[in-house]
């Protein structure tokens, strides 16, 4: 079978550097087949140019796009689709480029170089404050304020996604669609298990009227878990300020878990309600055409967290999708692991030494000859590590679905944190293939990328199959 050989890129791109002249780079220099078109949108993860205050790669425009950059749907919305929801498709169109509609655009040019388009769809935490119906969705914390994700048991949040995923694939010869979703449950949130947050135990979430018909219809004492997480919530306070319970950190901690089963339940409801968005843009998509690929995001955090990882299963989400995205981003991935290790052991192993919980941590995820923390930012994490990452989830799958590592090429990292060189993207491509990987997808986003580390995966992946 040949492999999937892919890129993130945003409409942002083809409207600075034109179409043809894009897809000609992006094949000749990078090998790439896929594009993975930022379709629906509204962070600068995946969409818009360079993050502001970032240097600017040597390719496309010169300039910010803080003076234009929303976010939405890049495509155009056909209101057909969107008659069950009170979403309404058009109210989601992004406004950057006016009536450009860059599935439209870019589909029949790939198309005649053979490359397939596979729509990414991103659900988030950070819309707009003018995106309409958005805070009539929104989640609700411990304190009944409103947060910035929309509820997953929000009966009009799920006809919402499965409408996007519905009319993009009726819509547009696409190959498939990419779903991205990295939004962690109310107990990871709270002791702060995530590599890119600040810990504040008193916002998670949700707490809302339908997630309280949810956990009722599943079993759940939906007051006992709320007065869980309160005191999982003063457990975490006392803890950043140093408060010691008398038998230490850890002990408390499992101790409200004991004395609040409820707390468990309620984070695996968060994770049932994810799962069933996904359930149900998979069906949505393979009921417009079985031929057609899903695949989602696996953010960072299943790479280097014991307590995630045990979560998410790859064989379960195997069944339903046809490829897995497993991000192992090795260059920012040092400063990421390192943020993950500071976080845990300000709450929960506050009672460790960072770098023995560091060195057990490794034992558990099966990590060899990594950098010392304080040395890893600007170490980052190794190809072997990238390797290792790739067979454990082509494992996983048990060949249910295909593994297409996210490969870093020059992920923005802090001014003392590694930036990836064209050997060390070289490095991780190719041990991505060594590792068994059906392809792989260059990561986050084009309008990111220094054109020597474009050639230098495009180098891995040919020399690849000589594998």
């Amino acid at each position: 079978m040949k492999k999937t050989i892919g890129i993130q890129i945003g409409p942002d791109s083809f409207v600075d550097e034109g179409i043809e002249k894009t897809l000609n780079l992006l094949q000749q220099r990078g090998a790439i087949n896929t594009l993975y078109l930022s379709t629906f949108s509204y962070d600068r993860g995946i969409t818009g140019r360079q993050i502001p205050g970032r240097p600017f790669p040597d390719h496309g425009a010169q300039v910010s796009d803080e003076s234009y950059f929303h976010g939405g749907n890049y495509a155009t919305p056909h209101p057909k689709f969107y008659a069950k929801t009170a979403m309404k498709g058009e109210r989601f169109r992004a406004p950057d480029f006016g009536k450009l509609d860059i599935v439209a655009e870019v589909l029949p040019a790939a198309k005649k170089r053979g490359m397939k388009v596979i729509c990414s769809i991103q659900d988030g935490f950070n819309y707009p404050a003018d995106v309409p119906f958005v805070k009539e969705m929104a989640e609700v914390d411990l304190h009944g304020r409103q947060g910035g994700a929309m509820c997953f048991f929000q009966p009009d949040v799920r006809e919402f996604w499965k409408a996007v995923a519905t009319d993009l694939s009726s819509s547009y010869n696409i190959d498939g669609v990419l779903l991205f979703n990295e939004r962690n449950g109310p107990l990871l949130n709270a002791i702060g298990v995530s590599h890119a947050q600040g810990i504040d135990s008193a916002k998670v979430t949700c707490f809302c009227e339908h997630h309280q018909r949810a956990a009722r219809e599943h079993g759940i004492d939906f007051e006992r878990a709320k007065e869980g997480y309160r005191k999982l919530n003063q457990y975490v306070q006392n803890s950043l300020n140093a408060i010691r319970p008398t038998d230490g950190y850890y002990v408390e901690f499992s101790r409200l878990l004991l004395e609040y089963p409820e707390i468990m339940a309620y984070n695996q409801l968060f994770d049932l309600g994810k799962h069933q968005v996904l359930k149900d843009v998979y069906t949505a998509v393979k009921a417009v055409r079985k031929n057609l690929e899903v695949g989602f995001h696996i953010e960072h955090t299943n790479s280097f967290n014991p307590l995630y990882r045990a979560s998410r299963s790859y064989e379960e989400l195997a069944t339903m999708a046809d490829f897995l995205k497993v991000v192992v981003y090795n260059n920012c991935g040092g400063e990421r692991y390192r943020s993950f290790i500071r976080n845990i052991t300000s709450t929960v192993f506050r009672d460790v030494p960072p770098t023995e919980v560091m060195r057990i941590n490794n034992h558990l995820l099966n990590y060899t000859n990594e950098a010392a923390l304080d040395e890893l930012p600007m170490a980052g994490l190794s190809p072997d590590y990238v390797m290792r990452e790739t067979q454990r989830a082509k494992a996983g799958v048990k060949r249910k679905a295909q593994i297409l590592p996210g490969i870093d090429v020059n992920i923005p990292t802090g001014a003392n944190s590694r930036k990836a060189s064209p050997d060390d993207t070289y490095q991780a491509t190719l041990a991505a293939f060594k590792g068994g990987a059906d392809g792989v997808i260059l990561s986050r986003k084009y309008s990111e990328m220094m054109l020597a580390n474009l050639d230098a995966a495009g180098r891995a992946i040919r020399d690849a199959e000589k594998l």
